[in-house]
């Protein structure tokens, strides 16, 4: 990759990595209930599961998806079901230490990683990047350095969405707050499935 390529990835890997979609509710949902530390799985679960996504397009899946519609089609429904059923995870939390209700517990490394596959912001952003960010010389090695370039900047840029949370644990320590801020975060984490249910019905 040139100079030119890799500062361009870097400014669209951050961009990406920090704009609102629905693993950042996650995180930011995370931080402020459980805490930057016990976060920290969810954020590398993110990463790995997305960079993986990538890897795994880049050596052709994404044309796999274009011939099959029905695939796409079934992991639209798998992905609308799933961020569903996180949404109703987060509305129930009821304390920031999660320890009032039995099931309050943070997302694991591979809850986080299974997301990634079913998130619809992951899939466009890796579909994009593999195309746009690889080169037909060398193929494997473009995609490989690029996958790393975006760890570099994917970590601490999601990262922040968590430290953020945990910023407001301090004002969320009360029932109400806390209730009022977790069905929030849930809403908003449907309310980014819009698209995708828009498109599937619109298929």
């Amino acid at each position: 990759m040139t100079y030119e390529n890799v500062t361009a990835l870097i400014g669209f890997a951050f961009v990406m990595s920090i704009t609102p979609g629905p693993g950042n509710f996650l995180l930011l949902a995370s931080g402020a209930n459980f805490g930057l530390r016990k976060t920290l799985p969810l954020i590398l679960g993110i990463c790995f599961g997305f960079l993986t996504m990538v890897f795994v397009i880049g050596l052709g899946f994404g044309k796999i998806l274009e011939e099959y519609e029905a695939i796409y089609l079934g992991l639209r429904v798998v992905c609308i079901a799933y961020v569903l059923w996180l949404a109703w995870k987060i509305a129930h939390v009821r304390s920031v230490n999660g320890t009032i209700e039995t099931g309050s517990t943070p997302i694991g490394f591979f809850q986080a990683s299974a997301f990634q596959l079913v998130n619809p912001k992951a899939w466009a952003v890796a579909l994009i990047v593999t195309v746009s960010y690889t080169t037909a010389e060398n193929y494997f090695v473009s995609l490989v350095s690029m996958i790393a370039v975006f760890a570099i900047v994917n970590i601490p840029a999601i990262s922040v969405w968590a430290i953020f949370g945990t910023t407001l644990r301090q004002f969320l320590q009360t029932e109400g707050r806390v209730r009022l801020f977790n069905i929030s975060m849930a809403v908003l984490l449907v309310a980014a499935m819009v698209p995708v249910v828009l498109g599937t019905i619109g298929e």
